[in-house]
């Protein structure tokens, strides 16, 4: 997990679990194909809001796949 990716969502108080920033840190590598302490620093304040609003939605829907398989 990127120390650059959690003081960013801290700085916009935007509290994750850690399962949360590890989805965040695939999700901007795969949006900037880069290092996700590179792609962090290209990546807007809401796209970032954005990303971690995706994050939410995979690891929910993840979740609801585990249970019913």
């Amino acid at each position: 997990m990127s120390r650059l990716v959690k003081a960013r969502l801290d700085a916009l108080f935007i509290q994750t679990s850690h399962e949360e920033r590890v989805m965040v840190d695939k999700i901007v590598e795969e949006r900037t194909r880069q290092d996700c302490d590179v792609g962090i620093t290209k990546i807007s304040d809401e796209e970032l809001k954005r990303i971690v609003e995706e994050a939410r939605k995979r690891l929910k829907k993840r979740e609801a796949i585990t249970v019913y398989a």
